[in-house]
């Protein structure tokens, strides 16, 4: 674990494993790589590289203003090109989907592999739809109004934490704190649980920034081997927005866990590694037919 200036940034990366390379962009935005730590075991065949986006977690030195799109996916390709790797695949979860997204948009050639987990390429789900679902599964009004205003960065850096409370229990397949993963984040304030840190006035900037944001008329664009992958459950990011995502990608396949919402990777742990593992299966095939050729 280190801090590498990167641009204009330090961003917080941790290095784990050998073989290929693959790249972990986090959630939130407001959150950090912790909640892909679940995803370590993988660390047997591939090179993890995970970090916290500017301006999230633990990163430094970058105003909360720079955290734009084209910031965020030219951190990500100076970080590229600071290994020295041609070419990697990228594994984005939820708000790190749209920056995975953007960047295969805007660096195609460096990409092998893209893997969409519990995201989507249409911002409009998470500000108008989301909130809609919840009434749906019968949220009170007030929590629905709370996520209204969360999703669409209309809270205070002091409103942050109450307000995500009133719909924390959505995130999972079990409404119960103890079985969700965002309860982790929490925990850390008392000391109970591991070290998350959470950057409220990330989120604020972020949901305000992204209003309108769309790739859905470019994913024809995105060529490479596309892994769609989300919990059943997801209340963000439903099935019916998955589906639409995956059918408009010219190279994807569709998987959806079973018991799982919005953080399938730590419901389902074994499930999704295995699927991943499945997925980059080629690109490991690969690497060993041309070592076996040098």
């Amino acid at each position: 674990m280190t801090h590498m200036q990167i641009r204009d940034a330090s961003l917080f990366v941790k290095v784990l494993g050998q073989g290929y390379p693959l790249l972990l962009m986090h959630g939130g935005p407001s959150l950090d790589h912790t909640s892909l730590l679940p995803l370590q075991p993988m660390a047997d065949q591939f090179t993890l590289i995970f970090y916290d986006h500017r301006c999230n977690g633990r990163s430094e030195g970058a105003e909360v203003t720079s955290m734009t799109l084209e910031n965020l996916t030219a951190d990500a390709e100076a970080l590229r090109q600071r290994f020295g790797f041609e070419k990697w695949a990228v594994l984005g979860h939820s708000f790190g989907g749209q920056v995975a997204l953007e960047y295969a948009l805007r660096f195609p050639q460096r990409l092998s592999h893209l893997i969409l987990m519990n995201t989507g390429g249409d911002q409009r789900w998470v500000n108008q739809n989301a909130p809609k679902i919840l009434a749906k599964r019968g949220y009170s009004a007030d929590t629905v109004e709370a996520a209204r205003r969360f999703y669409n960065g209309q809270v205070t850096v002091e409103e942050y934490f109450p307000t995500a409370v009133k719909f924390l229990g959505a995130y999972s397949y079990h409404r119960s704190l103890v079985y969700n993963p965002r309860f982790l984040a929490f925990t850390q304030k008392v000391g109970l649980g591991p070290p998350m840190k959470m950057r409220p006035e990330a989120l604020i900037f972020g949901y305000r920034h992204l209003q309108g944001w769309t790739v859905m008329d470019r994913l024809h664009e995105i060529q490479v081997p596309t892994l769609v992958l989300a919990g059943r459950y997801c209340f963000l990011f439903p099935p019916e927005h998955q589906a639409i995502l995956a059918d408009r990608l010219p190279n994807a396949q569709l998987e959806l866990v079973e018991r799982a919402g919005h953080n399938p990777q730590m419901e389902q742990q074994a499930e999704v590694i295995r699927v991943l593992r499945r997925f980059l299966a080629g690109v490991m095939a690969s690497q060993k037919s041309d070592s076996a050729s040098i």
